[in-house]
C-alpha cells in the first residue's frame, strides 16, 4: 500500500527515476568534502529526496579521513625519532 503511494508521489513529481546507487553516494561525498561537487551531480543528488544514505556515507568517509590524518601523522612522528 505504502509503495503505491510513494510510485504516485513520485509520477505527480515527474521523477521517475531510480535514487543514486551506492558509488554514486560516494562519489558524491566524496567529491563534497572536497568542494569540487558539479551542479548536475548535487541536483541529481537532491531531486530524489533521501538524505540519509548521504548521511550515513558523509558519517564514514569523516571518520575514515580523520583516521587516515592520524595514521600519517603517527607514521611521521615514529620517523622523526619523537
Amino acid at each position: 500500500m505504502e509503495r503505491d503511494d510513494a510510485r504516485q508521489q513520485d509520477r505527480q513529481r515527474g521523477e521517475g527515476e531510480r535514487p543514486p546507487s551506492f558509488l554514486q553516494v560516494m562519489k558524491s561525498v566524496a567529491a563534497a568534502a572536497f568542494g569540487v561537487q558539479s551542479e548536475e551531480a548535487r541536483q541529481r543528488d537532491f531531486s530524489h529526496g533521501r538524505a540519509g544514505p548521504f548521511i550515513i556515507a558523509g558519517i564514514i568517509f569523516t571518520a575514515a579521513f580523520v583516521i587516515v590524518l592520524v595514521v600519517i601523522v603517527n607514521l611521521v612522528l615514529s620517523s622523526a625519532g619523537v
